[in-house]
C-alpha cells in the first residue's frame, strides 16, 4: 500500500512531494517528464511568485485563500528556494522570475522529487474507495493508497496533456465543479470590432472594466482579437456581456485643447492605432486646439469604449482554468475533502485563480504546503 498518492507532476505535485520525508509518496504524472507548465511559464522563465500577495489578486473566496498564503506566503516560498540555491530576480516591478531559466526551478524540484516513487507517461483514469483507503487505476496498473491527493491542474495547454481527470475523480465522490473556462486568455471581437485586427502587433496603455473590477496594463491587438496582460486579467472576471476600455487613461484633456499638435501625436498611442479609431469616429487627424467641443466629446468616447467579446481564444492560448471543484467542500486548513476523508485537492484543480504576475504559482506551492502540513500530523 502507499501511504499517498498525487495525482499530477505540476507545480504543486513538486512542491508536496518536495517537502514530504523521503518514499512517502508517489507521483503519476500523464507526460513524459514533470513539471512541464512550470517549463513554458513566463517565457521560459517562470512567474514564481509576487511582492505583493493578496486575496484580492485572486478569483476565489477570500476565506479559503488566506489560511494557505497566511501559512506558506511569498517569503517563506523566497526563503525555501535560497535554501536550495536559487534566488529569483524581481521583473515588472513586483515579479519575481527565475535568473535565466525555468529549468532552474525545474532542478531544484526534480532533485527534491527524487525521493519519492514517479511514474511519467500514465493516465489515471479513476479513484475508488477500498476498505480505509483507495484504489488509484491507470491505464497500466491499479495502485492502492492510504492517502490521496489530486494535483492534477486545469484544462489549459491540452498540447501539455492537460485533462478533466481530477474534476471527474471530484464528482465520483460528491464535489461539486464550478463551471470551468478558460482564464487568462484573449478575447475575440465581434464584426464592428474586426478593424482592431488590422492593427496587429500594436500594444497600447489601457484600464479595462469588467463589472465591479477593474484592470490595467497593456493591450495587444492581435490578429484573433486583443490580448496582453490588461486583456489576460479581465478575461478572468469576464463570462459574458460587455467590457469598458479606457484607451485614454492618461490624457490631460486641459492640455490636450490648448496645443497645436494634431490627435495623432498627442494621444498616447501609436499612430496607428489613433488614426484607425478617427477613421472610426469619423475624425480629422487636426490639432488639439481645432476640435469642436463634439468632436472633442467623440475622442473622448475612447475613455469608455464599450462592447461584448465574442468569446475568447481558447484553452489551448489559456494559461489557467477557472472554475473548477467547489471550495466550500474542501477544508481551507487542510486542503481535504469535506466528503471524503484521506481525498485532498491542491493548486489548479480547486476553484481559486489569480491573476497575472505569479499568484498561481504562490497559490500551488501555498496550498501543497498546508496539504503537506496535514498529512504531516495525521
Amino acid at each position: 500500500m502507499n501511504p499517498i498518492v498525487i495525482i499530477g507532476g505540476g507545480a504543486s505535485a513538486l512542491m508536496l512531494a518536495s517537502l514530504l520525508p523521503s518514499s512517502r509518496a508517489t507521483i503519476i504524472e500523464a507526460n513524459a517528464k514533470t513539471g512541464a507548465k512550470i517549463q513554458v511559464s513566463g517565457g521560459g522563465k517562470c512567474n514564481i511568485t509576487n511582492q505583493v500577495m493578496d486575496p484580492a489578486y485572486f478569483l476565489g473566496e477570500e476565506y479559503f485563500i488566506q489560511p494557505a498564503l497566511d501559512l506558506f506566503d511569498e517569503t517563506m516560498l523566497l526563503e525555501w528556494l535560497k535554501k536550495r540555491g536559487l534566488e529569483p530576480v524581481i521583473r515588472k516591478g513586483t515579479q519575481y522570475f527565475c535568473p535565466n531559466s525555468s529549468k532552474e526551478i525545474l532542478e531544484i524540484f526534480q532533485r527534491e522529487c527524487s525521493k519519492q516513487k514517479l511514474l511519467l507517461g500514465e493516465q489515471v483514469i479513476g479513484v475508488t474507495k477500498k476498505g480505509k483507503g483507495f484504489e488509484v487505476k491507470t491505464d497500466r496498473r491499479t495502485l492502492s493508497a492510504e492517502r490521496v491527493v489530486v494535483a492534477s491542474g486545469g484544462l489549459s495547454y491540452p498540447q501539455l496533456n492537460a485533462s478533466d481527470i481530477g474534476y471527474r475523480i471530484a464528482e465520483s465522490f460528491g464535489h461539486t465543479i464550478i463551471k470551468t473556462t478558460p482564464a487568462l486568455v484573449g478575447m475575440t471581437l465581434q464584426p464592428e470590432q474586426f478593424f482592431f485586427k488590422e492593427l496587429s502587433g500594436a500594444s497600447t496603455e489601457v484600464r479595462i472594466t469588467v463589472g465591479e473590477r477593474v484592470v490595467e496594463g497593456s493591450l495587444l491587438f492581435a490578429h484573433k482579437g486583443i490580448s496582453g496582460p490588461a486583456v489576460l486579467n479581465a478575461s478572468l472576471y469576464w463570462e459574458k456581456g460587455k467590457i469598458e476600455i479606457d484607451f485614454l487613461p492618461a490624457v490631460d484633456w486641459d492640455a490636450f485643447v490648448r496645443s497645436e499638435k494634431n490627435i495623432s501625436s498627442l494621444l498616447p498611442m501609436p499612430k496607428r492605432v489613433t488614426k484607425a479609431f478617427l477613421l472610426q469616429l469619423g475624425l480629422q487627424d487636426k490639432p488639439g486646439k481645432k476640435l469642436a467641443s463634439s468632436e472633442l466629446e467623440q475622442l473622448k468616447s475612447l475613455c469608455h469604449y464599450s462592447f461584448a467579446p465574442a468569446g475568447t481564444f481558447g484553452y489551448a492560448k489559456a494559461e489557467v482554468t477557472k472554475g473548477g471543484v467547489a471550495t466550500d467542500e474542501v477544508n481551507a486548513y487542510t486542503m481535504m475533502s469535506e466528503k471524503e476523508e484521506g481525498l485532498y485537492f491542491i493548486g489548479e484543480v480547486l476553484d481559486v485563480t489569480g491573476r497575472l504576475g505569479g499568484y498561481n504559482f504562490q497559490w500551488a506551492f501555498s496550498s501543497a504546503y498546508i496539504c503537506y502540513q496535514h498529512l504531516m500530523n495525521t
